[in-house]
């Protein structure tokens, strides 16, 4: 859960890893299939070790090389492996939206995907929305619009909301975005005000 309760910690909304570090329960899973993550050259297959595969993808805006095994999550990649922490692990099922990322502009739940299936792709978890070191608009509504209690669910949130924002195919009002948001649960049961801060970020998206 979120590091405290009745406020959101600042690392959800910029994804500051200090306030989530990976705990040593959480982390055991992933102790035995763990990799190093480079942002250098991609490795030359000599150096990959048997069993691993050698991946690129854009990560927040900065390319990424890492070796993998097949059967990597891309949400413990990213927690794990590159200290993204932002992003949460919350049923593991697909069925939260508390993982929500944005693989080629879509938004997928990353608890279900592969890491080796993204080779080549364009990753943005919740650490890429700000905007030279200031709040994106739609993190900067959730903090004005209270859109949020104990926090774990917001990146999530966020991620789902944008891409709402975003798609031409949604409508803008009420009922069609509470319905677009429906696969990311708030246990707190904030809708009311995370609603009310897609909308007025909306608004500010389009006169930005």
């Amino acid at each position: 859960m979120a590091d405290k309760h009745g406020t959101i910690p600042h690392s959800n909304l910029h994804g500051d890893k200090a306030h989530h570090k990976v705990s040593q329960n959480s982390a055991s899973s992933a102790t035995d299939t763990q990799q190093t993550a480079s942002l250098d050259p991609p490795h030359s297959a000599a150096n990959i070790p048997d069993g691993q595969y050698s991946i690129q993808f854009t990560i927040n805006r900065t390319p990424c090389n890492l070796n993998v095994t097949p059967n990597m999550i891309l949400l413990d990649v990213l927690r794990h492996q590159l200290d993204l922490t932002g992003t949460k692990k919350g049923c593991d099922h697909g069925q939260c939206g508390a993982c929500t990322i944005h693989v080629n502009g879509q938004p997928i739940n990353s608890c279900l995907s592969l890491a080796i299936a993204h080779d080549g792709d364009e990753i943005t978890t919740i650490e890429g929305l700000e905007q030279n070191g200031k709040l994106h608009p739609l993190q900067q509504a959730f903090l004005e619009h209270d859109a949020y209690q104990c926090g774990y669910c917001t990146s999530g949130q966020m991620m789902m909301a944008l891409s709402v924002i975003n798609d031409a195919d949604i409508a803008e009002d009420d009922a069609a975005v509470r319905e677009a948001m429906s696969g990311n649960i708030c246990r707190c049961g904030a809708y009311k005000n995370i609603l009310s801060a897609i909308q007025s970020a909306r608004k500010e998206m389009k006169q930005a």
